[in-house]
């Protein structure tokens, strides 16, 4: 059997307001299998950003451990952690994210090019990753050029052009109406599918929450099913 992707093991996490402690997460527990869809759902302010940032290591827990790919992400130096990230994750957010002076093309490119693949692999790399979220077209247009649904499916093509063990997606179609959302969901969960890429989706989406392979719902400080 595979090792897991992920690993939180008794992860808690909680903040000061007003001189009260909110516990967020209490000794919570997650593992996520190679090419597994998981969703997590939840009402508002239940910690369901809080544990996507915990995961990639964006914010520091009270106590517990996360481990991806085997590496513990809360031991690791600033540099190892931005090289962990940029190897194993993708990420995919709400609100896209793109940065405005730079093509579609170069904003798919940019892990590539952070990570310090050539140039020219870069953009060939991410035209093929453009061209199975169906934008061949749109190669050279700015995110002020695309629609709501083609900045995403420009941000979903940015999450997956490194090979990412893992994509972390923060309510990725919480942004678009309807039919955008619909598009862009059934497009992510086929890439999952073909590049047998795992997927961690926070979501108040329950129909799709009912397509991935599990929907786990954060409540009281932990997931329960």
């Amino acid at each position: 059997m595979s090792n897991p992707v992920i690993v939180v093991e008794n992860l808690s996490k909680s903040y000061r307001q007003g001189g009260k402690k909110i516990e967020v997460l209490s000794e919570l527990n997650l593992s996520v299998a190679p090419a597994e869809r998981v969703a997590i759902v939840g009402l508002s302010g239940s910690g369901k950003s809080t544990l996507l940032h915990l995961v990639a290591g964006l914010d520091h827990a009270d106590s517990g451990s996360v481990k991806i790919s085997g590496q513990s992400v809360f031991y690791l130096a600033e540099p190892q952690l931005c090289k962990l990230r940029n190897e194993k994750l993708g990420f995919v957010y709400q609100f896209h994210h793109l940065l405005s002076d730079f093509s579609a093309l170069e904003n798919v490119a940019m892990p590539l090019f952070i990570r310090g693949v050539s140039k020219l692999e870069s953009l060939e790399l991410a035209e093929q990753m453009l061209g199975k979220v169906n934008l061949d077209a749109r190669l050279d247009h700015k995110p002020s050029e695309l629609s709501g649904g083609e900045r995403q499916r420009v941000a979903i093509a940015r999450a997956l052009v490194t090979e990412p063990a893992c994509v972390l997606a923060d309510e990725p179609t919480g942004n678009l109406d309807e039919s955008s959302a619909a598009e862009v969901d059934a497009l992510m969960l086929k890439l999952a599918e073909e590049l047998g890429t795992s997927f961690v989706i926070v979501t108040h989406n329950t129909e799709l929450a009912g397509r991935l392979d599990r929907s786990l719902k954060l409540h009281n400080g932990q997931l329960v099913t």
